[in-house]
């Protein structure tokens, strides 16, 4: 993917307080229920050919492939060995699975309202030259965040649970207006789905 945008998703969490497996959890919408991994991948790949799932060692990742039928196909599952040590080695995984890309649009697979317009338009922001895109709603960040390749060591030196929040909030960030708060809603417990 030399040359391109790369589309990566963290679903490397163990959902500790989510108290089960919460990227497995069924999630209903619109009359059918699938994983709720399934649901958030589903924009990702009306935008992407492929895209990079970031998942940790022995992740059951089958029912997710189903749901998602031969769109599944196009899901590449790099493991993250270290995945115990915090978001950051996930994101670095995921980086370090599409090291040559000009840049890279990271999201969150407990994140399944994030509308496919605001996934384009971080990675059509990244394409138009910006160092570092998010979407943005009434003057606050969301989800996914785009790096270009200028970020690309930093993000693989990345340690801890804080992710690359330091870069964003010290660099410019080119916001892309979002049409929903989707970019912000994040589940971690079970009354997150409510």
């Amino acid at each position: 993917m030399p040359d391109s945008i790369a589309a990566v998703v963290l679903a490397a969490g163990f959902s500790r307080r989510f108290g089960s497996d919460k990227l497995l959890h069924p999630v209903a919408l619109d009359g059918r229920a699938m994983p709720l991994a399934a649901l958030s991948l589903q924009p990702w790949l009306e935008i992407f050919d492929n895209v990079c799932v970031v998942a940790r060692p022995g992740m059951e990742t089958q029912a997710v492939s189903d749901a998602l039928g031969s769109d599944a196909r196009r899901l590449h599952w790099e493991v993250c060995e270290d995945a115990d040590q915090g978001m950051a080695a996930s994101l670095a995984c995921g980086v370090r699975a599409y090291a040559g890309a000009a840049g890279w649009l990271i999201g969150l697979a407990d994140m399944p309202f994030i509308p496919a317009s605001a996934i384009a338009g971080v990675k059509d922001a990244l394409v138009n030259g910006a160092l570092l895109a998010a979407p943005s709603r009434c003057g606050r960040h969301g989800h996914p965040v785009g790096f270009s390749s200028r970020y690309r060591d930093e993000l693989l030196a990345l340690k801890g649970d804080r992710g690359a929040r330091h870069i964003l909030e010290r660099d410019q960030v080119a916001e892309v207006e979002a049409e929903n708060d989707g970019i912000f809603a994040d589940i971690d417990r079970p009354g997150d789905l409510k």
